[in-house]
């Protein structure tokens, strides 16, 4: 992409836990024309907070670091951050391509590839890619399993929450009202999206609009005309519908 001739300035966030591999990118980067690094991060919390406060169009992420991974970080940036992972494994690569990633470099880096990497990123730049969060929550964790985890950001903080301690969820427009420990967390998901990453042995749509974890419910109660609620363990109450009493009556059998 150019501007009057020239390469256009792209702002650059480097992210990676390991600060060889953070020095080594910085060294390819800035022989390439027209970026700009705007910072480094050695983990996936400064990550969200620094692209949130230095606005990156670009950034080069690492996979595997500890606290938050690669595809948890991609799934609470701005969808128009062209994202380029980074990794020493090319066990990575279908998963990250499924989570339209600009690019996939392997380490160790070679300067010639870091620059077709930013090339391929200035073309796909202003491009909306949001990628619904269930697919990112899928490629974050082994095939086969269920989602353990939910990461929420909430304007400059992330939450995570193990499922376990998930008692409810409620669809709230274009939102999902996740609500743990006396909590309750806004994101920006569908029910039906949340749904089908959760174990479904403990986690049941009772209602179009609610979720509940069978650990948190402690009765359910007939109300005027024969509607049901369930009670969970705070005293709550989510509405039933007939079809979520049959799929609740099914597992608490």
């Amino acid at each position: 992409m150019t501007v009057a001739g020239r390469v256009r300035d792209v702002g650059v966030l480097i992210v990676d836990d390991e600060a060889p591999a953070r020095t080594i990118l910085r060294e390819y980067l800035e022989k390439v024309p027209g970026v700009r690094i705007l910072g480094e991060c050695g983990n996936g919390f400064e990550a969200v907070r620094a692209s949130g406060e230095l606005k990156p169009e670009i950034v080069f992420l690492d996979i595997e670091m500890p606290k938050l991974n690669g595809f948890e970080v991609l799934e609470l940036l701005e969808p128009s951050i062209a994202a380029i992972f980074v990794t020493a494994y090319d066990a990575y690569a279908v998963k990250a391509f499924e989570v339209y990633a600009v690019d996939y470099v392997l380490k160790p880096f070679q300067a010639a590839r870091i620059a077709a990497a930013v090339e391929r990123a200035r073309e796909r730049l202003g491009r909306k890619t949001a990628v619904e969060p269930a697919v990112l929550a899928a490629a974050a964790r082994p095939r086969g399993t269920w989602l353990e985890r939910i990461v929420v950001r909430d304007g400059g903080e992330v939450h995570l929450i193990p499922v376990r301690r998930l008692a409810a969820a409620e669809a709230q427009d274009d939102y999902v009202a996740l609500k743990s420990e006396g909590r309750t967390y806004l994101k920006p998901q569908t029910l039906t999206s949340l749904a089908g990453v959760l174990d479904p042995r403990r986690f049941v749509r009772v209602h179009r609009s609610h979720l509940v974890n069978l650990d948190f419910v402690r009765r359910l109660e007939t109300i005027a005309k024969g509607s049901t609620v369930a009670i969970l363990a705070d005293g709550s109450r989510v509405p039933v519908s007939r079809e979520g009493h049959a799929r609740l009556n099914a597992l608490l059998g």
